[in-house]
């Protein structure tokens, strides 16, 4: 009931950071208390209780918990986090606006559909260090694909000359970009060592209930590489940017919650 309670709270401060946001856009910045500063502190105070929501389910003496709720959750924590911190020096922080909501959800999954998917407690800490490199880069990957939709309707906008609401509270089309193209860079070395960790810390990567994730992470890394190489060939942008930014993420996608769904839902 305790962890409900925190968890209950992370919640609804993840919505009010949200409301905040929204307010802000909405052009009632005058406002007390809908300053900057409030939305992240707010932001803060929620990533803190989410943890604390999460450290028990995630950790127990027989191992690792990472179900697939469980999972998500861990995601939608990083995630949060990481725009978080980013936006302390970027003025990063209206993605909060998809990401927020997005980790409040993670939360009621976590407690709605208690998933168990244990790490035994004995496992090595090459396999820890895959998996967290593994949600590192997907957190920040989660990120860039935000910002590349963001980045694609702001484009568009300025184009037909009637920015409104979001897409006028967004920084210039050419810090989005380079803000969008650095997270893509940081994301992508760091799936390469997760995919490397892999292939030298588990025993069989292909193996039967691990040959989907594992071609399907190929498949992202593949497409994240392309993308990189047209940025620097042809100087990639736009709806460039965005069809190959998603594409990666949506392989990623399938990789880990396709196969945790089928395994741990459907097939159980």
């Amino acid at each position: 009931m305790h962890t409900h309670l925190i968890g209950i709270l992370a919640i609804l401060l993840y919505l009010s950071a949200t409301g905040l946001l929204a307010l802000r856009l909405a052009g009632y910045v005058r406002l007390p208390g809908l300053g900057r500063p409030s939305v992240l502190g707010i932001g803060f105070a929620a990533v803190v209780l989410h943890a604390g929501a999460l450290y028990p389910l995630l950790i127990s003496k027989s191992g690792l918990n990472i179900g697939i709720f469980n999972a998500a959750s861990l995601i939608g924590l990083l995630t949060a986090s990481l725009l978080l911190l980013a936006s302390l020096k970027r003025p990063l922080e209206n993605l909060g606006l998809v990401i927020l909501p997005f980790a409040a959800l993670t939360i009621a999954l976590m407690f709605a559909y208690p998933s168990r998917h244990l790490l035994s407690a004995q496992s090595s800490w090459q396999l820890d260090l895959h998996v967290l490199l593994s949600l590192i880069a997907y957190s920040l990957l989660g990120i860039a694909a935000v910002q590349s939709i963001l980045l694609a309707i702001q484009d568009h906008q300025l184009k037909n000359r009637h920015p409104v609401g979001l897409i006028r509270a967004l920084p210039p089309l050419q810090v989005m970009e380079d803000l969008l193209f650095q997270m893509i860079y940081i994301g992508f070395a760091l799936l390469t060592l997760a995919l490397l960790s892999g292939f030298f810390f588990l025993e069989n990567i292909f193996a039967q209930h691990l040959v989907h994730k594992t071609v399907l992470s190929i498949t992202a890394w593949g497409v994240s590489a392309v993308l990189i190489w047209g940025r620097w060939k042809f100087g990639w942008r736009g709806r460039s940017a965005l069809k190959w930014t998603l594409g990666g993420f949506v392989f990623l996608l399938l990789a880990y919650f396709g196969s945790k769904f089928v395994l741990e839902v459907v097939l159980q």
